[in-house]
């Protein structure tokens, strides 16, 4: 599959880069609104494995993903998914 790159989000999950739309933290009130909106409508993903909440990932299928990894940390590692694919590329 080239061009599709898959983004570590901890604890042996996935996800596509490319149809992540934001990376955001989850401590304000809209992103606990959004948390909870998502899980009332089935589009709730826990891949945080039982552990703290650090980033919330939404998808362009307008799925929620909780992860335990920060949102500083997932935001370097798509940083560096496209500047390995630049470097690729060239």
């Amino acid at each position: 599959m080239p061009g599709q790159y898959l983004l570590n989000i901890g604890f042996g999950n996935f996800v596509l880069a490319s149809r992540v739309v934001a990376i955001v933290n989850p401590s304000s009130s809209p992103m606990r609104r959004l948390r909870e909106d998502a899980k009332n409508e089935g589009r709730l993903v826990d891949a945080s494995q039982g552990r703290k909440t650090r980033a919330i990932l939404v998808t362009d299928s307008n799925h929620v993903i909780l992860s335990a990894v920060s949102a500083d940390t997932l935001g370097q590692r798509v940083s560096q998914l496209q500047e390995d694919t630049r470097e690729g590329t060239e």
